[in-house]
């Protein structure tokens, strides 16, 4: 997945968003939030999840860096699967087509669910990947209200 089909998306989802260009080394949540000086309370993680059985099923979670996605328990109800874990680096990168720190909500598979955590609907505006690893999105949360595959749910993350 390229920046810009990236940026296509965001572009065709008619919000305006600043791309924030980096070091690559630095797109890890934390790193970059310590090196750019961005809040770690606006800064969202995408996460994908894999069923243990197969045939795998897989879902994407957005959830701010200050929280903790509940996997084994709000997640795996939602998907219906007796056994959930974290994808692997090669099955994000198959499904998805973007690299580990760039994952991102708007350019995601139309058939992939994309669980965000209320949470983020709170912040006046986050921190996304770009498909790759050297950017990063500012953009309204009102994103997740855009993209047809998205559903709200209350509670899917704890506070750290």
């Amino acid at each position: 997945m390229s920046a810009e089909a990236v940026a296509r998306a965001l572009e065709e989802l008619g919000l305006p968003f600043e791309r924030v260009d980096i070091d690559p080394a630095y797109a890890d949540t934390a790193a970059f939030c310590e090196k750019y000086d961005y809040p770690l309370a606006q800064s969202c993680n995408t996460i994908i999840v894999a069923s243990k059985k197969e045939p795998k099923t897989f879902a994407a979670c957005s959830v701010l860096a200050t929280r903790r996605l509940d996997v084994n328990k709000r997640v795996r109800k939602l998907m219906g699967v007796s056994r959930l874990s974290f994808a692997s680096a090669e099955e994000m990168k198959t499904l998805t087509g973007m690299e580990v720190g760039g994952v991102t909500p708007p350019a995601l598979p139309a058939d992939l669910k994309l669980y965000v955590d209320d949470a983020i609907m709170n912040c006046e505006w986050i921190i996304i990947g770009s498909g790759d690893r050297a950017a990063k999105i500012k953009i309204a949360p009102a994103l997740f209200e855009r993209l047809p595959n998205a559903e709200i749910i209350s509670e899917l993350a704890n506070p750290l």
